[in-house]
């Protein structure tokens, strides 16, 4: 039997932002991948947002694309 997590950003209730990289590695494996929602205990909407923030990181060079 597995406890069902609750979403970080609602329990705590914060929103998903793109500069705020400390909280995006959170999300993130080894390898800089998105873990999944299901792995991560978030919600489905706070996982898109959380997606679409983190390639926006990539974007502006605050988030490496790879783990090197």
């Amino acid at each position: 039997m597995s406890k069902n997590k609750e979403c970080y950003f609602c329990a705590n209730n914060l929103e998903v932002d793109y500069k705020d990289v400390r909280t995006l590695r959170k999300f993130m494996n080894f390898y800089m991948k998105i873990l999944s929602g299901k792995r991560t205990g978030v919600c489905s909407w706070h996982q898109r947002k959380l997606t679409i923030a983190v390639k926006r990181a990539r974007v502006v060079a605050l988030l490496s694309a790879t783990h090197k």
